[in-house]
């Protein structure tokens, strides 16, 4: 069974972990280890609460469920040779209204350069955690945008999307994060600042 470290249990890393529950060998990374196995107790297949790095030592992928400045400290602090590193952040401002960086460099380059040794791969940053919580037959179709260089890395990847139940849809190398963290920050725009609520995710449709 594929074993799988969520860092970081805000919303998103509750949400996908709850996705998750008896599907993989599951492992929370938290600083709040008493919180964190509080949030276990509910599941069919209770996880292991870890340390953060602790958790991403048992894990063959590393999902970075933390804001971006975290991430980043995460990161230059952990040993990830090796590792499928999961990159859900969005480089936001911290009154949501922009993005820190982007068109020349994005958060998930940032955190490869960092990790050398692990294969980074950018996904879940264009949906809300309020997703998750939705039947997983609502969310089936909605498309979860990925973006990597490594070939086994973002096929394990798309395995984790579909059995957390989205749609997998691959947008390039690691640089077409570039693109696709702008995205996560159109979605932010229309859901809070529009006033559309969380309820929405970026589709393509061909016509």
């Amino acid at each position: 069974m594929t074993k799988i470290a969520i860092i970081g249990l805000g919303n998103m890393g509750k949400g996908l972990a709850r996705r998750l529950d008896g599907k993989v060998a599951l492992f929370l990374g938290t600083r709040d280890i008493d919180s964190g196995q509080s949030f276990a107790v509910g599941f069919s297949q209770v996880p292991q609460v870890l340390s953060r790095q602790d958790a991403a030592a048992a894990a063959d992928l590393v999902v970075l469920a933390l804001p971006y400045a975290s991430a980043i400290e995460f990161v230059r602090s952990t040993n990830l040779d090796g590792k499928v590193v999961v990159d859900l952040t969005n480089p936001l401002k911290e009154d949501f209204s922009g993005l820190l960086i982007g068109h020349s460099t994005s958060a998930a380059e940032e955190i490869q350069a960092l990790a050398l040794g692990a294969r980074v791969v950018k996904a879940y940053n264009t949906i809300f955690a309020s997703l998750f919580d939705r039947p997983a037959s609502d969310t089936a179709a909605t498309p979860v945008f990925l973006a990597g260089d490594d070939e086994a890395a973002l096929a394990s990847v798309t395995r984790l999307v579909e059995i957390s139940g989205f749609s997998a849809e691959p947008t390039g190398g690691l640089g077409a994060s570039r693109l696709v963290e702008p995205l996560g920050m159109l979605n932010i725009q229309l859901g809070y600042h529009q006033g559309r609520g969380t309820a929405i995710a970026p589709a393509w449709q061909a016509l």
